[in-house]
């Protein structure tokens, strides 16, 4: 089983019609949103090109916006852990 864990944005939330276009994805087995992180459990990845589109939505306004970390791991094995950030509204 793999997780991508997408810690959001300061200031943002994730939409509930996302929630319900990532649930229709067939490879996603659960969501869980927990605090300001999303947790997407997939039972597994393979070579093809997988493309996930969360659409957030601004509550705060936050200035100095920092980048925030997309984590992608194995269930049964954290330690080959693969980190990327992605950027802020705007940068």
């Amino acid at each position: 089983m793999v997780i991508i864990e997408v810690s959001l944005l300061s200031g943002f939330i994730m939409t509930s019609r996302c929630r319900i276009l990532l649930e229709n994805k067939t490879i996603i087995k659960k969501i869980e949103v927990k605090a300001n992180v999303v947790y997407m459990y997939l039972e597994k990845l393979n070579d093809e090109s997988q493309t996930f589109i969360l659409q957030l939505e601004r509550v705060i306004q936050v200035k100095n916006l920092k980048p925030a970390s997309i984590k992608i791991y194995d269930y049964y094995q954290p330690g080959g852990l693969q980190i990327s950030c992605y950027p802020g509204v705007g940068s």
